[in-house]
């Protein structure tokens, strides 16, 4: 059983910066394909970002290029997404997810992703 559990949200300025963790109980990490996705009020479940099993391919959205990093460690079993130059939009739920699909590339839906986390609430301030 895939576990996902999300840490890092919270409270911030607009212009501020946070730094999501999200940290995966399972032996073959470094076989998912990992994703972040967020979730407005009112709003459909959104892709954020996605990074590929050996990080070396990454895919931002158009309102998360230039602001968010995602990075993962195949070692700690985690992946990260710093969020910088924060906006009062980008209040959500933000859930990290995982896709074990063999073989496959990166992928935007969150259909395509098997297990996600509970999802934690970052909150702009403006």
């Amino acid at each position: 059983q895939v576990q996902l559990v999300e840490s890092g949200g919270g409270l911030v300025q607009a212009g501020g910066s946070l730094r999501l963790s999200c940290a995966v109980s399972v032996p073959a990490f470094s076989s998912l394909i990992m994703g972040w996705f967020r979730q407005a009020p009112g709003k459909e479940r959104e892709f954020v970002t996605a990074i590929s099993r050996s990080g070396d391919y990454i895919y931002y959205s158009g309102s998360a290029k230039g602001r968010f990093t995602i990075s993962r460690d195949n070692n700690k079993n985690t992946v990260y997404l710093q969020m910088n130059s924060l906006k009062s939009e980008d209040t959500a739920v933000y859930y990290c997810a995982a896709d074990s699909t063999y073989n496959s590339g990166i992928r935007y839906r969150d259909s395509d992703y098997e297990y996600w986390g509970q999802g934690t609430q970052v909150t702009v301030s403006s």
